[in-house]
C-alpha cells in the first residue's frame, strides 16, 4: 500500500449536494479536463446516482455542449480542493472504488514476501524452511523471488516441503513443473519416492506402499 493511500484511505468526505458519504476511488491516469495529473493516487467521488448534481447534469451538458454526459462531485484527500468531473455513463468510477480491507490484505502479503526474501540468505544455515514456503505458496510473489526460493528448497533438502506443494494449486504451469523437478531431486537425495496411488512418501526400494498397500514397481 502506498503511504499516501494508507494515510488518506480512512478519511470521510460528504457530498454537499446530497449529503451522502463519498467513495474513495483510484484516480484516473490523466486529469479528465486538462490532461494533467491529479497529484493524488486516490480521489473521493460522490457515486450516489440520486445526487442532484448527477441527475441534473445530463440535461445541463446536453443543452450546453450537445454531449451525453453528466457530473460527479469530487474532492482531493487531505486537501480543500474540490471540483466536478464529467462522466459519460452511470457506471463511471464505480469499478475504481477502493476496498480498504483488500488494500490492507495486499499490504500484509507484500510485507510477508519482503520478510521472506530477506530471510532466504540465512535459511540454509538456520535450517529454516518457512521463508522458502512463504514464497513458493504465494501466487502473487515476484517470480524471480519464487525461483530463488526453489533453489534454496533443494539446498535445504527437507521432505516437509513436499505435502504443502502437492496440495497447492499453481497458476503457472511452468513453475509447477520446476517445483516437481525440485521435489524429485529432494526425494532422490533422501532415498525416497512417492506412492503413485496415495502420494505418501516411502523408501526408494519399497515394493509395496505401507500406507495404501499399492504394489510399487
Amino acid at each position: 500500500m502506498h503511504p499516501q493511500v494508507e494515510k488518506f484511505i480512512e478519511e470521510e468526505h460528504t457530498c454537499p449536494h446530497c449529503s451522502q458519504r463519498m467513495s474513495c476511488c483510484e484516480s484516473p491516469p490523466i486529469h479528465v479536463g486538462d490532461g494533467l495529473g491529479w497529484g493524488s493516487e486516490i480521489l473521493f467521488i460522490c457515486l450516489n446516482d440520486e445526487c442532484p448534481l448527477f441527475l441534473n447534469g445530463w440535461a445541463q451538458i446536453e443543452n450546453q455542449y450537445g454531449h451525453h454526459a453528466s457530473y460527479r462531485y469530487m474532492e482531493l484527500p487531505g486537501s480543500k480542493e474540490r471540483n466536478v468531473m464529467m462522466v459519460g455513463n452511470v457506471d463511471a468510477f464505480k469499478a475504481a472504488v477502493i476496498n480498504p480491507e483488500v488494500l490492507r490484505s495486499q499490504n500484509l502479503r507484500y510485507q510477508k514476501e519482503k520478510e521472506a526474501v530477506q530471510a532466504l540468505d540465512t535459511c540454509v544455515a538456520d535450517k529454516n524452511l518457512e521463508p522458502v514456503m512463504v514464497l513458493l505458496l504465494d501466487e502473487a510473489a515476484d517470480r524471480a523471488n519464487r525461483t530463488r526460493a526453489l533453489e534454496f528448497m533443494v539446498k535445504l533438502n527437507d521432505l516437509q516441503c513436499i505435502d504443502p506443494l502437492r496440495n497447492h494449486a499453481f497458476r503457472d504451469i511452468a513453475f509447477e513443473n520446476e517445483c516437481n523437478l525440485a521435489i524429485n531431486s529432494i526425494l532422490k537425495a533422501n532415498f525416497k519416492k512417492e506412492c503413485p496411488s496415495c502420494f505418501e512418501i516411502v523408501k526408494a526400494q519399497a515394493v509395496k506402499c505401507m500406507h495404501c498397500g499399492e504394489i510399487l514397481k
